[in-house]
């Protein structure tokens, strides 16, 4: 009987522990924590509302996000200076890399930094629409039918598939849609 007494009194000693005294403490399986009284479910509400913008008009519309797109052209332009040092074809590579990992590179800084995963999402879909971007510029490789920011200038992807590097600019549309398809991806992760 004793022996029972004590299991009881320990049972109950542990259900006194996990027994938890206020809502704001319930545990939660999501990442952040459900508090009507904590403003950040509007956060990761008006984040969900982005994503979906972005992603009608990189993927539904076929076209640059108003301002965004401009931005992106100027990583672009930037990752193929930052890179100019490098061979030519890392350079040639580093536009659109550059223009995909800035993104990547924002949203682990806000995770890692700021433990902010609502605007790590809206940079998740950030990065595809510059993947569905750059898909666009891969499909383009065979025609070089896109304007450039100035006559004469290289295309990119025309130079990469083409014949001075991997002769498959054939496999230009199969790449862009592999990538295009990627892109939707990282816009799905953004919005979960």
């Amino acid at each position: 009987m004793l022996a029972a007494g004590r299991v009881t009194a320990a049972r109950n000693k542990f259900r006194s522990a996990t027994v938890l005294t206020s809502r704001a403490e319930t545990p939660n399986t999501c990442l952040m924590k459900v508090d009507r009284a904590d403003p950040r479910w509007a956060a990761s509400l008006a984040t969900g509302g982005l994503v979906l913008v972005l992603g009608w008009f990189a993927f539904v519309r076929g076209v640059r996000v108003p301002i965004l797109g401009m931005v992106d052209l100027g990583v672009h332009e930037f990752g193929h200076l930052l890179f100019s040092w490098a061979p030519e074809l890392i350079m040639v590579l580093m536009g659109n890399g550059t223009q995909s990992l800035l993104p990547l590179i924002v949203a682990a800084c806000f995770v890692w930094f700021r433990r902010d995963w609502p605007a790590a999402g809206l940079c998740l879909a950030w990065c595809g629409t510059t993947l569905q971007d750059a898909s666009v510029y891969i499909a383009d490789a065979p025609y070089q039918a896109l304007p450039l920011l100035k006559e004469n200038s290289i295309h990119d992807w025309a130079y990469v598939l083409g014949a001075e590097q991997f002769y498959a600019t054939d496999k230009a549309a199969l790449i862009a849609t592999c990538v295009k398809d990627v892109g939707l991806a990282f816009l799905v992760l953004g919005f979960g």
